[in-house]
């Protein structure tokens, strides 16, 4: 009896019924053992008993072949319930099958992402000496990492000079003069207006008289006096003011000589030649217009020196931060350092998150699309969405006070890595302060399916000499039909599929992902090294 016989339900019935032939056999053999060696008996009495010990014998050799034919035949017809469905059901399938499902697919994207400030401002004075002045040296340092930072705060002194923080998006990029006009005076005017220094009728966008009232009050309200814009002592307005005094006079001159050679005038004959006559008043008058048009150079040239004269914002004195309050995240100098490079940064504005897309990533990532941000250390979760995408590539700079900028009023860039691509992510809710420099876990939602939506795996669809998709629907006979259909959205190795033309296929249906190498063996029933086609899994996926 072997193994296989002895687990299938029903073969104890066999099993007895054989090991009852059995026995009666052995009893058979010993009863005729048991007569040969039994003395004759003498007489008629002997020889009748000797002929019904035969007759019984022969009896039960006969009952013991019925029984054993018995047997064999209950081996034959008596069968376990997974003997006879494995014997009704079709062969093996020579194709491996998944199962058509009906769910929300999407491909989702991870990468990694550090937590900063929207905007990240290295301070990077420059403040010239005057002649005959040293290297510019930091003389004081007004704030601490970690302090808070309000509008027109002094952040630290060069030199004797305050550098200080306003508001405002546009980096300051050149020094700012009277007679100056363009967004960055405007820029100026609104954030001098914000603390209380109006510009008064000056036009919006030009640095006029009422612009360097506003910023000579503001550098008072600090503490200092404010760099004149023209560097000469006031020399050039002395010498605009002393020209107009002497082309006044110049006037009144030529007047009064116009005026005596008109008293002098004679009437009569010949009186055209005198000195009053019709010539010399022509030439008095000619003398009077040119003394007037000296005056009126000699003032517009006065008018011209005082508007480019008072005060001025050199360009390293200001940061301009696009909100407040702002936050210190470093601080790189003390009393005495030598200015060089980014003294401190700032960060302003809600925290932000920065990753790097790889060139092929970058396709699949575009603004508006959902991002889930996990803190893996704190195991908070945010939700997000894409801000930006850079078009170019280029290598993440240093982290936040990590190293110096290009200039005052710079965006910091995010931390640094391997070249890639700059997204940008802004979460839903605000981001915990804590969360601030920390390495985060980005899954970006690149793609989805419009509700629910019938898809396979990947390796279920393909495609023909002519362009057109399809996937093979197998039925439980194992009987195959195409199916044209149109792929969709595709995630995690699973693609959305739609029916094409007449085509049918459900929720449910097996459609065919590959071969089974272990399918011949199944048939001759040994152990291939092949498994069974799963069809109650699907496959494809990850």
């Amino acid at each position: 009896m072997t193994d296989e016989a002895r687990d299938r339900p029903g073969a104890e019935l066999v099993l007895a019924a054989k090991k009852s032939e059995q026995v009666e056999q052995r009893e058979l053999v010993e009863q005729v053992e048991q007569v040969e060696r039994a003395p004759e008996v003498e007489g008629a009495d002997a020889s009748a008993g000797l002929a019904r010990r035969r007759r019984w014998v022969a009896v039960v050799a006969v009952g013991a072949v019925l029984l054993s034919a018995a047997g064999v035949g209950a081996s034959l017809v008596i069968k376990s319930p997974a003997q006879a469905a494995a014997e009704a059901g079709p062969p093996p399938l020579d194709v491996l099958v998944a199962r058509v499902e009906k769910r929300v697919l999407r491909d989702t994207l991870i990468v990694r992402g550090t937590v900063t400030s929207a905007q990240a401002v290295p301070v990077t004075p420059a403040v010239a000496g005057g002649e005959g002045a040293g290297p510019a040296v930091v003389t004081k340092v007004a704030v601490r990492q970690g302090d808070p930072v309000e509008a027109g705060k002094v952040l630290l002194e060069v030199s004797g000079r305050p550098v200080f923080a306003l508001p405002g998006a546009l980096p300051v990029y050149r020094d700012l003069k009277p007679g100056a006009t363009g967004e960055d005076v405007k820029q100026l005017q609104k954030a001098l207006a914000g603390l209380g220094h109006g510009a008064g009728s000056d036009k919006a966008g030009t640095f006029g008289a009422g612009t360097k009232a506003a910023l000579g009050a503001f550098y008072k309200s600090i503490g200092y006096d404010p760099l004149p814009a023209v560097a000469d002592g006031g020399e050039a307005v002395t010498n605009a003011e002393d020209a107009v005094t002497s082309a006044e006079r110049s006037l009144e001159d030529v007047k009064a000589a116009a005026r005596e050679g008109s008293s002098g005038s004679a009437t009569g004959p010949g009186a055209s030649a005198a000195p009053g006559g019709k010539g010399g008043r022509q030439e008095a008058a000619r003398a009077v217009a040119r003394a007037q048009e000296d005056l009126a150079k000699a003032r517009e040239r006065l008018a011209g020196a005082r508007a480019a004269a008072g005060p001025m914002v050199p360009a390293g004195e200001v940061v301009f931060l696009e909100s407040f309050p702002a936050r210190v995240d470093s601080v790189g100098v003390r009393p005495g350092s030598p200015v060089s490079g980014a003294a401190m940064t700032l960060s302003a504005g809600a925290l932000v998150v920065r990753g790097q897309l790889a060139e092929h990533q970058k396709g699949l990532v575009r603004a508006g699309q959902k991002v889930e941000i996990l803190s893996e250390v704190s195991g908070v979760t945010v939700a997000a969405e894409v801000l930006s995408v850079a078009d170019t590539a280029s290598a993440a700079p240093a982290p936040n006070g990590g190293g110096p900028g290009e200039g005052p009023g710079q965006q910091a860039p995010a931390p640094s890595g391997p070249s890639g691509y700059e997204m940008l992510v802004r979460p839903l809710a605000a981001l915990d302060a804590k969360l601030a420099g920390q390495d985060v876990r980005l899954t970006v939602e690149a793609a989805a399916t419009d509700g629910n939506a019938l898809v396979v795996p990947v390796t279920a669809v393909s495609a023909g000499t002519d362009g057109r998709t399809s996937v093979t629907v197998v039925d439980g006979t194992g009987a195959q039909r195409r199916v044209e259909v149109r792929p969709g959205t595709t995630g995690d190795g699973y693609v959305e599929i739609r029916p094409a033309g007449d085509g049918v296929i459900a929720d449910g249906d097996s459609v065919v992902i590959g071969v089974d190498p272990g399918a011949a063996e199944k048939r001759s029933g040994g152990k291939g090294a092949g498994g069974k086609a799963d069809t109650g899994k699907t496959g494809g996926g990850s």
